[in-house]
């Protein structure tokens, strides 16, 4: 937690335009120590809110796509990720698994699912496994134990 603080401290200063001379002189002012890491958590707390003072509001971070809630599922977005952290596609994440199970399923199924974490057919998820498995073989990435 401590070094989330750090960050957020300087993320602060930045977007209200304080160098590192004024920062830590701010923080010598509210905590009576000039350098971050001699600091406590509690002490870290107050410089973001003296910062809070002076404007600063902290964003919430990027939303993140929550993990899908069955681990075959959640296999295959990790098998993807391989597969494009390799340069194998093109397509990074949900959109791009999502965009590969319509392309080469559909046909094959009938009817596909707009997102894999919504399938339920076990047969299907594990037909969307073995071919990302297939792929990765194919790759030279290691997923079988």
């Amino acid at each position: 937690m401590t070094r989330a603080l750090q960050k957020l401290i300087h993320v602060g200063c930045r977007e209200l335009g304080i160098d590192n001379e004024t920062r830590r002189d701010l923080q010598l002012v509210v905590t009576g120590k000039a350098s971050l890491s001699a600091m406590s958590e509690a002490e870290l707390e107050r410089v973001v809110e003296a910062l809070k003072k002076r404007g600063f509001k902290p964003s919430a971070g990027a939303s993140k796509r929550p993990a899908a809630e069955r681990g075959d599922t959640r296999f295959c977005h990790v098998m993807w990720g391989l597969l494009y952290k390799a340069d194998k596609v093109s397509t990074p994440g949900a959109k791009g698994l999502n965009a590969f199970v319509r392309s080469r399923f559909e046909n094959t199924w009938g009817h596909v699912p707009i997102d894999i974490d919504a399938m339920r057919e076990h047969e299907q998820i594990n037909d969307v496994v073995s071919a990302l498995k297939a792929m990765c073989r194919r790759a030279g990435i290691k997923v079988d134990k």
